[in-house]
């Protein structure tokens, strides 16, 4: 595979802290977009995204939960990548920072370090954010606070080991400048330029001794790994970076990263702390960091405190996931913030997604039937009004790649949808239903809807990388099939088969909504996300009004039945089944195979870990084909959630229940 076939993509792992809401959801979506279109232009993509999962924060979240720090993050990261999946993200790896092969990597890289002496042991003393894990100088904080989060910090002292990054100043300052497309925005890079380099870069704490969630530095076990190395190094150690020099295949391939996708506030970190440590490891820096833009709720950043949260899930409930995709790519500019509202959604669902997209397929499609059968020729009786269609046509495909290739993806969607408009346009200026009227005039309309197929079949295949799910349903019902990039350009107007047919009856793409029936819904999600934050942490926020009675028992009959405690140690889907989990559970010195019906309420990931309640000694039975020898025992609510039945206090495997 030559250099110039590679493409790899990264974006920033997100923090086990919580559930994202859309702003962060939104830079997997641009990153997927981007490397959907690579793909598309017939570069080898390797896409890779995660989960950044230590630290003090983390420590503190679990323990005011009674947890393990493992089983919160575990938990959390598979809440975001349920999340990921839900958004139709087509990433090549899911890295987590708890990962076994990650872990080894990050001991040997901070051994490398120090032993080739780029990090020293010391002492740090300063003011310390919790929530960014960062120390500052009283000068570095607004207002007396976190210059980042803005929340309150607080003294710290203790013992810890750097990374001198003031030694590689000059080079990395020469670096930016000879490769000025290594930070992108150009107003980003004046940033880390002005504010951070010039100044001068104190060296860069790199390890941590105040708390115990975190990667121990080997030959220092009371240190603990600090997030800038373990975080950070991720985009090598998630391809095979061996830092013995035992590369693997995946990285040779495709180091150094084409592009890292990062939001504006972790740029100092990707631009300053990450070439630095790479240079002192003698690795090639990535080619560039696209420090993007925020997605503000209206016109404030979004916060859990000011209650102006949206999350993915919600909007996909209600709008769809390509229409969700398409608002978040749509309305992010290049170099500023964007802003997303619920009644912004409902305006470009109506807008451009039902008028111009879906009505163009659906009215398109109805003629054809309507007129020719479904049979869709071109006769070639052309009048002048065809040109500016068939222009626009065969120039979109390269503006759009142009746009990609520049990152303004709002640009390169944008561009897509005026080839839509213009063959919304093209049917008001032609009248089909006029032309139909006149049969001296059949060859000329068959001409039109040719032209009106062929403007669609382009739009969708330049539309896959934005909403794949939908250019799909477009090449499906006007009976057309995918095409990468090349060929679309070398095609021309004209591509598509004359002859070929439309389906018979068109699936309505995307329905106008009224705003005020979604409003309403919205509401009540508001109204159910109040209630449950309010619910205190030792009540629950529902109540069984009315208990199911069954036939009492004796206790012989009770005492037939064999409970112990179990520890899930694998998991995986079932074949075919939108609801069975298969599970290994070890329970004393053996191993059963259960199978249970609640994959809508855990996904395999989540589950690995887990202590549970099972009942041993039920006849073994095979659900969709799959043998099942006990049964987890679960409680239901009302509403007929499900939770697994867990000891209250860690006990071993195996342990009887009576």
């Amino acid at each position: 595979m030559s250099e110039k076939n590679k493409y790899y993509i990264t974006t920033a792992i997100t923090y086990t802290s919580g559930k994202p809401h859309i702003g962060n959801t939104y830079e997997i979506v641009l990153a997927d977009a981007i490397a959907r279109f690579k793909r598309f232009q017939g570069y080898d993509v390797r896409f890779q995204t995660g989960t950044d999962e230590h630290g003090q924060k983390i420590e503190n979240k679990a323990n005011e939960e009674g947890v393990t720090p493992k089983e919160f993050v575990d938990r959390t990261a598979a809440e975001i990548k349920r999340i990921w999946d839900l958004m139709n993200t087509s990433y090549d790896r899911f890295i987590r920072t708890t990962d076994p092969d990650h872990e080894v990597q990050i001991q040997k890289i901070f051994k490398k370090l120090y032993e080739q002496g780029d990090i020293y042991k010391g002492e740090y003393e300063g003011l310390y954010c919790t929530p960014c894990e960062s120390f500052f100088t009283e000068s570095q904080l607004v207002d007396g606070k976190c210059p980042d989060c803005g929340r309150e910090v607080g003294k710290a002292k203790e013992e810890a080991y750097f990374l001198r990054l003031s030694k590689y100043q000059d080079r990395l300052a020469k670096h930016i400048e000879e490769h000025p497309e290594f930070i992108r925005p150009e107003s980003r890079k004046n940033e880390m330029i002005n504010n951070f380099i010039k100044p001068g870069l104190q060296d860069l704490c790199v390890s941590r001794t105040s708390f115990k969630w975190g990667i121990p530095v080997d030959f220092d076990p009371g240190h603990i790994v600090y997030v800038w190395i373990d975080a950070l190094s991720n985009y090598i150690t998630g391809v095979g970076y061996d830092a013995d020099g035992e590369h693997g295949e995946l990285y040779n391939r495709y180091w150094p990263a084409d592009l890292h996708l990062i939001g504006k506030d972790i740029l100092r970190f990707h631009t300053i702390y990450w070439p630095i440590m790479l240079m002192a490891l003698d690795v090639p820096l990535p080619k560039q960091v696209f420090g993007h833009p925020w997605l503000l709720t209206g016109s404030d950043k979004m916060s859990k405190s000011k209650g102006n949260v949206i999350y993915a899930d919600d909007l996909v409930d209600i709008f769809g996931v390509d229409a969700v995709r398409y608002f978040v790519i749509h309305e992010m500019p290049f170099d500023h913030d964007g802003s997303i509202t619920w009644e912004l959604v409902i305006e470009r669902n109506n807008s451009d997604l039902a008028n111009v997209l879906g009505n163009l397929v659906n009215r398109t499609v109805s003629m054809s039937n309507k007129y020719f059968g479904g049979i869709v020729e071109n006769k070639n009786v052309t009048e002048p009004v065809d040109d500016e269609l068939k222009k626009l046509a065969v120039e979109t495909p390269k503006i759009v790649s142009e746009k990609m290739d520049e990152l303004r993806v709002a640009d390169a969607v944008t561009e897509v949808f005026k080839l839509l408009k213009r063959c919304n346009k093209f049917i008001d200026e032609t009248e089909p239903w006029v032309l139909a009227k006149d049969e001296e005039k059949k060859d000329r309309l068959a001409t039109v809807l040719y032209d009106l197929i062929e403007g669609i079949r382009i739009s969708a295949d330049l539309l896959y990388p934005f909403m794949p799910d939908t250019a799909e349903k477009m090449l499906s019902q006007i009976g057309a099939k995918r095409c990468d990039l090349d060929e679309l350009i070398s095609q021309g107007f004209g591509g598509y088969e004359s002859g070929s047919k439309v389906c018979e009856k068109p699936e309505i793409l995307f329905a106008r909504l009224d705003s005020d029936e979604v409003m309403e819904k919205v509401l009540k999600l508001e109204e159910a996300a109040s209630k449950k934050t309010a619910a205190p942490a030792t009540e629950t926020a529902v109540t069984v009004d009315e208990v199911r009675s069954k036939p009492e028992i004796t206790y012989d009959d009770f005492d037939k039945l064999q409970f112990n405690v179990g520890e899930i140690i694998e998991c995986k889907e079932v074949e075919n089944s939108k609801k069975l989990l298969c599970s290994k559970v070890k329970i004393g010195n053996e191993t059963r195979q259960i199978v249970s019906g609640i994959k809508k309420w855990y996904s395999p990931d989540e589950m690995v870990g887990k202590k549970v309640m099972v009942l041993m000694n039920l006849k073994p039975a095979r659900l969709a084909g799959v043998l099942s020898e006990d049964m987890l025992l679960c409680a239901e609510d009302p509403d007929g959630n499900v939770v697994l039945m867990s000891p209250e206090k860690d006990m071993p495997a195996g342990s009887e229940i009576s």
